[in-house]
């Protein structure tokens, strides 16, 4: 039996398809087994972030039709074979596929792999509620700014309804040179706020942003980097979290910005 995880937002645009899929990544690079889930029915993201919409022969909409069976559906990454992912139903209205039989394809999929990752759609509605239904940890993703951490409050506020064994926070897209000029909150003064454990800070990072994939980025590209502490955190292997302001603090980044 392995972990299922739902990665949530509250508000859409905040990255959460690309951490989904780059701890999905991460964890594969940590020689764990893992199902990617896109729990998004109808507005399905995940495949592309992957690189593998052009090999979808089932997704989960076939599944819960019964037209194949789970395994089928599943598309192996060429770069990492212990990773799959499920891709979503492109045509199929919501409540074709009910919390219950959501539930049941993740539960079926939690019994071959370590980590079951469920990319929920954005906002509270039903499409949220059905991919929560299916997990027994959250990960909370949100970007430094205002909008984007009040709606994560949200989110922690329902999460709290379900019987989650845990719940930790993501900081995407963090800029490091803002966090020091004061002019943005640091990934753990967001973690105090939202009143949820800090489980990674993803710095904004140029080679994320073209490639989508850290497996594409540079060994010591900052993102890669990131992941891979956030991937060991869910992991239980280590407790850090990357600092995104580390490289913009110390006596003389002073006066480079001060001097720029």
């Amino acid at each position: 039996m392995g972990k299922k995880i739902v990665l949530t937002s509250g508000k859409g645009g905040v990255g959460k398809t690309t951490v989904t899929a780059n701890l999905g990544i991460a964890l594969s690079m940590l020689s764990k087994k893992v199902a990617l889930v896109d729990g998004d029915i109808g507005l399905n993201n995940l495949d592309v972030v992957m690189m593998v919409e052009n090999k979808i022969v089932y997704d989960i909409g076939d599944i819960a039709e019964g037209r194949c069976r789970t395994k089928q559906a599943l598309i192996q990454d060429d770069c990492f074979p212990s990773l799959f992912t499920l891709p979503s139903a492109k045509t199929m209205d919501n409540s074709r596929i009910p919390p219950r039989v959501f539930v049941s394809i993740v539960n079926e999929l939690n019994q071959d792999f370590d980590y079951v990752l469920i990319d929920c759609p954005a906002g509270i509605d039903e499409g949220f509620h059905r991919a929560v239904a299916g997990a027994d940890e959250a990960l909370v993703v949100t970007t430094p700014h205002i909008s984007a951490v009040r709606d994560a409050d949200k989110v922690v506020s329902l999460l709290s309804t379900y019987c989650m064994k845990a719940v930790g926070l993501v900081v995407n897209r963090l800029k490091g040179n803002l966090v020091t000029e004061g002019a943005t909150m640091d990934a753990p003064d967001i973690a105090k706020l939202l009143r949820v454990p800090l489980k990674g800070a993803i710095p904004e990072d140029e080679e994320i942003n073209l490639s989508s994939q850290i497996s594409k980025c540079k060994d010591k590209s900052s993102a890669r980097l990131a992941y891979l502490l956030l991937a060991s955190y869910v992991d239980g292997k280590d407790t850090k979290v990357f600092d995104c302001a580390s490289d913009y603090r110390g006596f003389f980044k002073k006066l480079q910005r001060v001097f720029r």
